[in-house]
């Protein structure tokens, strides 16, 4: 895992061009401490960061290959692992008489490209970003993997088209960034910015599942990669028995392909089933395994001891980075500034520091994210199924019900239920972070647009499952929203922050092929989440894991800005120079009604406040994190 620029220049490469992609490098060294390249041509220009994981001494990047008639033909910037790799290479030198000169994963991927075309991204088995200069063609192939592991923004200037790993580094070209009120409208609802707008309206992302080509001074794009849910009907106790070897199969093939490395790999691991799974299946090709947890020495938000007790159930060393407010509100301007973007799940703190600890002893941790999603571990996925027999009235009755629903007292019982069974799952469901409602945006967002609503977002995602079951059309809805917005990009900021690469086993593409087909029934059974998963792991995960509720890293941002946090927050509130988009008075009234217990306005309060210390960093300079120097050693 690393960091790179690519700038793609429609005519001559301008000299400052290259020092401008050398000072973006230098933007995101944390990427890749160990080692830093620049590479150009009259046309391109390439920087990279390297964190050496695989053949430490051989793959440094910019990568060049071509066949032996033209071995300087094409040059690479490669972002995140090919866990295929040495089948890929084994298939490229037997097929097709593919030379390689190093025992790096990259050389897979341009080596393919050469022999296969654009095709050959279908083929690529990890987490991924990269592009390719053809210095024949005159053009440039990149893509990014299918769930949106591995970031990648790209950006127009007047002379070419400039991507990178770090929106910051294609900053350097694009200039100070333009707040995009919509993405800043979507943001207050979402706690993210959805794909593939940034907040900043000159640079955008590269979408999950996408590939894309420069030529002549113009970018096409292309999807390869749908994720599309169709379940294969399970009708007997033996076809339930194949379905559950199948995920177990699977799940362990992809953490032995995940543990390829040339470095020591550590795991995560909170009190959830998810990371439990994760961690055990490692350990069979790690005895040594060493499992990373965090938590905050308040009451209900810390998963540590069930963590503890998972450690010693399966046999692992497990190091423990408790987190305390100070340190939460100190290091939140940093982590901010890592981000690039504003996200605003508190997750992201514990997150950043056990990444830290685990960064001491490790280059390499394998984590849980993407189990939810294709194995339905939501909660909410229950909704269908609970909502059913409104959802089925004539839409006359359903409106009947709305009204009833509406002149109950708020709080009372049935209340919700009653107004949630008369809107359509369109209407309803837009993602698993639901911040602002659309009636208490006008009194904040100075620069509110009716004409802007989350179906901007959904409606299209929803057009590509009319068919399906509303639990998978859930689901579909998840992975390119919440999951690529939310879950991966702090998963790869928090730990990149750290110099530590994150990696996903659950997010693999032969996981989800046996994922998709999985019943609906038997995702949400006896009133629980992922059964099926949970029935493949029965031998696998501790009793005590097995059917327990997750709550994960949780963060007690309810109750410190109740207390010594609410000082530091208001302090933000008032200083923060954003009152052209947010009105400070109507945020300082919700942090006094939640500092009173009038109402828990936690979530919206830190989402505002993640806004404002981005622009504060970004846009108006008024804040400067201090940024560590990376300095770790090469091997661990």
């Amino acid at each position: 895992m690393c960091g790179f620029m690519s700038f793609i220049s429609t005519d001559s490469l301008r000299d400052e061009r290259v020092e401008q992609v050398r000072e973006g490098m230098a933007q995101a060294r944390h990427r890749g401490p160990d080692d830093t390249n620049v590479w150009h041509d009259e046309r391109t220009c390439f920087g990279f960061n390297r964190l050496s994981i695989i053949d430490i001494e051989n793959s440094g990047q910019p990568l060049k290959w071509g066949p032996p008639e033209s071995p300087q033909r094409y040059w690479m910037v490669f972002n995140g692992e090919i866990y295929n790799y040495l089948e890929l290479r084994a298939a490229l030198a037997r097929d097709d008489g593919a030379v390689f000169h190093t025992e790096g994963d990259g050389e897979a991927i341009v080596a393919g490209y050469h022999f296969h075309g654009a095709a050959w991204v279908e083929q690529l088995r990890g987490m991924f970003s990269f592009v390719i200069w053809d210095s024949q063609e005159k053009l440039a192939f990149g893509a990014r993997d299918p769930f949106g592991i591995k970031p990648l923004y790209a950006g127009r200037t007047p002379d070419g088209f400039v991507f990178g790993s770090e929106a910051k580094s294609v900053r350097v070209l694009t200039g100070q960034p333009i707040v995009d009120t919509t993405a800043l409208q979507h943001y207050l609802v979402l706690q993210y910015v959805p794909e593939p707008d940034t907040m900043d309206t000159a640079i955008s992302k590269i979408e999950s599942g996408t590939s894309f080509t420069v030529r002549d001074g113009a970018l096409e794009q292309h999807r390869y990669f749908t994720p599309r849910f169709a379940s294969t009907p399970v009708r007997t106790p033996d076809e339930q028995e194949e379905l559950y070897d199948r995920i177990l199969k699977v799940l362990d093939d992809s953490v032995a392909k995940h543990m390829r490395a040339d470095v020591t790999v550590g795991a995560f691991l909170s009190g959830g089933i998810d990371s439990t799974a994760i961690a055990a299946l490692a350990k069979r090709y790690n005895p040594d395994l060493l499992t990373f947890t965090t938590g905050f020495r308040v009451d209900g938000y810390s998963e540590v001891d069930v963590a503890d007790d998972s450690a010693k159930a399966i046999g692992v060393e497990h190091i423990t980075r408790w987190v305390s407010e100070e340190e939460l509100t100190s290091t939140l301007p940093l982590i901010v500034w890592y981000l690039d973007d504003p996200v605003a799940d508190p997750a992201l703190v514990p997150l950043y520091f056990v990444a830290n600890e685990a960064r001491k002893r490790v280059k390499v941790v394998l984590s849980g994210e993407g189990a939810d999603e294709l194995f339905g571990g939501y909660t909410i996925y229950h909704e269908p199924r609970s909502l059913g027999p409104l959802v089925s009235l004539p839409n006359p009755l359903r409106r009947g019900l709305a009204a009833v629903g509406r002149a109950l007292p708020d709080g009372m019982r049935g209340k919700d239920l009653l107004r949630r069974g008369s809107i359509d799952l369109e209407d309803r469901y837009y993602g698993n972070a639901r911040i602002f409602r659309e009636e208490q945006l006008p009194g904040l967002l100075k620069t509110y647009d009716p004409s802007v609503t989350f179906h901007d977002v959904t409606d299209p995602l929803y057009a590509q499952s009319r068919s399906w079951d509303p639990v998978q059309r859930m689901q579909h809805v998840d992975l390119f929203t919440w999951l690529r917005g939310d879950i991966l990009v702090k998963a790869d900021k928090m730990t990149m922050a750290n110099s530590l690469e994150l990696r996903v086993p659950f997010l693999d593409k032969e996981v989800f092929e046996v994922a998709r087909h999985i019943p609906v029934g038997e995702k949400l059974a006896q009133n629980t989440t992922k059964y099926a998963m949970r029935k493949a792991l029965e031998k696998v995960v501790p009793a005590h894991v097995l059917h327990r509720r997750k709550l994960g890293f949780p963060v007690p941002t309810r109750v410190y800005l109740r207390g010594d946090s609410y000082p530091w927050a208001r302090d933000i509130i008032t200083s923060s120079p954003t009152e052209e988009f947010i009105d400070p008075k109507a945020v300082l009234k919700l942090l006094d009604e939640h500092r009173a217990g009038v109402a828990d306005h936690s979530r919206r309060i830190w989402t505002v406040l993640v806004f404002m210390l981005w622009y504060d960093i970004f846009v108006a300079g008024t804040i400067v994190p201090e940024v560590p120097h990376p300095h770790y050693p090469l091997r661990l």
